[in-house]
């Protein structure tokens, strides 16, 4: 029976059987989901202590039973057989390989588109230093041909003003 069924048959609710049960250290079996079975000796003792309690016995004063601890009962549930684990090793094993073959992938693709980028800048910076030679070389043609068209000037040649005073310079004379 479950503790649900135990906590009807005594009257009491279910939460009081499992505390008596943690609280004397009752050797209960339990299912695989971890649930207390009671069997009948397990109730029959469970009625004596609901009994010495009634009785005005503290649970602190209960003497747990003397028995040895009943081993404890689980059920763990394993693959039907290794061949399902194998195949599940198995296909863990080909996603971890498909995910490293599409790292690879992507880097390589990466790493080519990098490559052609970096060609492509190559080409414009030849091209920009190309084109800056050439107006480097305009640009000293160009000096060269205004050296050539200066006319050039003697100093004799400059006519010398006279300089008017301020007094004239003021009345306009």
């Amino acid at each position: 029976m479950n503790t649900a069924q135990v906590a009807k048959i005594l009257g009491v609710s279910p939460s009081t059987i499992q505390r008596w049960v943690k609280q004397l250290d009752l050797p209960m079996e339990r299912n695989e989901r971890g649930h207390y079975l009671f069997h009948d000796e397990d109730i029959q003792l469970l009625k004596n202590i609901q009994e010495q309690l009634q009785n005005g016995v503290l649970i602190q004063e209960l003497q747990p039973p003397t028995e040895k601890k009943k081993p404890r009962k689980g059920m763990i549930k394993s693959p039907d057989n290794d061949q399902t684990l194998e195949k599940l090793i198995a296909k863990v094993k080909e996603l971890e390989l498909n995910l490293n073959t599409k790292a690879d992938s992507v880097t390589s693709y990466q790493l080519l588109q990098h490559r052609s980028e970096i060609e492509e800048l190559q080409s414009q910076v030849k091209e920009l230093s190309i084109q800056v030679e050439n107006l480097q070389s305009e640009l000293s043609d160009l000096k060269k041909k205004q050296q050539l068209d200066k006319p050039l000037v003697k100093d004799h040649g400059l006519i010398k003003r006279k300089k008017k005073n301020f007094v004239s310079s003021l009345f306009g004379f």
